[in-house]
């Protein structure tokens, strides 16, 4: 993961359990999900992978993040990815290469390697991603 916020991540969490005990929960109610650092996310840093963006924080949620948040998951961070999603190995985030959890001689693919490994190493059930 570049960036966690338990707090942010603890509101969610609060949330959905609030949906659930009001009997008003969905299927995905609750559901951890790691967001791929492309997609801007309210309150978090959102960085695409590159320095420049460091410290950019959106004022809103791109439309994916919009759309599991109404569904009550929950997010858990931003992971890692080739920096503004131009590679296919995820060797070139500014923030350092993501590593195969399964095998240190491959590489985990890209450009959305953070979510790929987020998944293979069970640290999130679901994660965002894209095909640039």
């Amino acid at each position: 993961f570049l960036h966690v916020d338990p707090e942010l991540t603890l509101a969610q969490a609060a949330a959905a359990d609030a949906r659930i005990a009001e009997g008003t929960a969905g299927p995905l109610t609750g559901v951890p999900i790691a967001h791929k650092d492309i997609f801007v996310t309210r309150g978090w840093r959102t960085t695409a992978g590159s320095k420049m963006l460091a410290n950019y924080v959106s004022p809103f949620d791109a439309t994916v993040v919009e759309r599991f948040n109404n569904a009550g998951m929950v997010t858990l961070g931003k992971v890692n990815l080739d920096e503004f999603a131009m590679g296919s190995s995820n060797e070139n985030s500014a923030f350092a290469p993501v590593h195969n959890p399964w095998d240190a001689k491959a590489v985990p693919g890209g450009s959305s390697g953070g979510s790929a490994a987020a998944i293979a190493a069970r640290l999130a059930p679901a994660a965002t991603a894209t095909d640039t």
